[in-house]
């Protein structure tokens, strides 16, 4: 609470326009089997639509990332906004392949210009002591639109199948008018401002290419082969979890949006009450060797279960692992980024979309060979990536262990 206090409502302006766009975008979740039916829309589809999201997202999230340290965060942060509710009002109006195509490609643009500047604000506001509990409370706003979204989108969908996609653009447009109008700019940008000019940063205006090609060298360097792995495996659990259920079980909206609605709670109420204490208690690096192995585990135990509450069981634990999994890695890189954390959140940004990029198409088009084959790669993946956690504990590039 004196985080909020000290800041003015700078930090409760944040949550609320990232739990806002999440609404949205969770609003979608539950009806998109039907809506890709009613397109006749495959696997492989709905795949190429998550990677060329993510892709924009990829492409431009370097450039956000130093615009929001020199441009400002909140104008970044409107103009996503803005962005964000164009495209989620044209995918639900239009059919052309086309289209949808472009819809999603502006929806990651504005997924570029939102994550970067709202993670290098929260780091603007808060001291190192405050960081985790800081992201703990950014993150926790995304999951609590995650929990809400697909509950409103199933009744939603009621009105229609297009419907979700009007009001998540209409939760758009009311993040844009609360940033606009009760959101200051963050002080940390006229002083990062001042230095662009200067030799300081050099890496910082570097193209996406060579902002790649070079991260090898930077301190944060294994957080981010984390971050990649991480996301492909997840991205393929996530992407292809309404279609699986769809197929497998026989789900319809509704059952999709409860266990989605139920299986996040948990996500929220830890980063809002527990998260702080136990990156404090573990250190980031066993919490992140943690939540890999079970979200691992967890998703190949969804091939093994055939009843409704024991598929609820499983889904919640994996959106646990998630939820705790993704701030603490944020954390981590935002210790180790000092003055550079609109770049340092553009990079996280960039290798997250190169997994959400790559893990889609391969799950998309696993999913249209069988409806399982998807989970098989996605639970050894995060295994995988588990196995690179404890080789990196075993160096020093993943920051220390409180």
């Amino acid at each position: 609470m004196s985080i909020f206090v000290r800041h003015r409502g700078a930090l409760p302006i944040l949550m609320l326009n990232l739990f806002l766009v999440f609404t949205g975008i969770g609003l979608i979740i539950p009806i998109m089997p039907s809506f890709m039916n009613e397109l006749g829309i495959g696997g492989s589809m709905m795949g190429l639509l998550v990677a060329v999201f993510s892709l924009t997202q990829l492409l431009f999230s370097p450039l956000a990332g130093r615009l929001a340290d020199s441009f400002g965060r909140k104008k970044m942060i409107v103009l996503g906004m803005l962005i964000f509710a164009l495209s989620e009002g044209l995918f639900g109006y239009v059919s052309s392949p086309i289209l949808l195509f472009a819809a999603r490609a502006l929806g990651g643009l504005s997924a570029a210009m939102i994550m970067p500047a709202v993670m290098a604000y929260a780091a603007d506001l808060t001291t190192n002591e405050e960081r985790a509990a800081g992201m703990g409370y950014v993150n926790a706003s995304i999951t609590t639109g995650f929990i809400i979204g697909p509950g409103i989108g199933g009744f939603i969908a009621e009105f229609g199948i297009r419907a979700p996609f009007y009001a998540a653009g209409v939760a758009g447009i009311v993040a844009a008018l609360v940033s606009l109008l009760f959101l200051k700019e963050s002080g940390a940008v006229a002083r990062l401002a001042e230095d662009s000019s200067s030799d300081t940063a050099p890496a910082e205006r570097r193209s996406l290419l060579n902002q790649l090609r070079y991260s090898y060298r930077e301190p944060y360097f294994p957080s981010l082969i984390i971050v990649f792995v991480m996301s492909f495996g997840l991205a393929s659990f996530e992407t292809i979890y309404s279609l699986f259920v769809d197929h497998k079980f026989g789900f319809d909206p509704k059952d999709i949006a409860l266990v989605i609605t139920l299986g996040s709670i948990a996500g929220a109420v830890v980063q809002l009450t527990a998260f702080s204490w136990i990156l404090n208690r573990f250190g980031e690096k066993r919490v992140i060797s943690a939540c890999l192995f079970v979200a691992g585990v967890f998703v190949l135990l969804m091939l093994l279960v055939h009843s409704y509450w024991l598929i609820f069981a499983v889904t919640f634990v994996v959106f646990l692992a998630s939820d705790i999994l993704r701030p603490t890695v944020s954390t981590q890189m935002s210790m180790l980024a000092k003055d550079q954390q609109g770049y340092v959140a553009g990079l996280n940004s960039a290798y997250t979309s190169l997994g959400n990029i790559i893990g889609p198409v391969v799950a998309g088009a696993l999913f249209d060979l069988d409806v399982n084959y998807p989970y098989v790669l996605a639970g050894l993946v995060l295994l995988a990536c588990f196995g690179v956690s404890l080789r990196g504990r075993r160096g020093t590039g993943l920051g220390p262990v409180s």
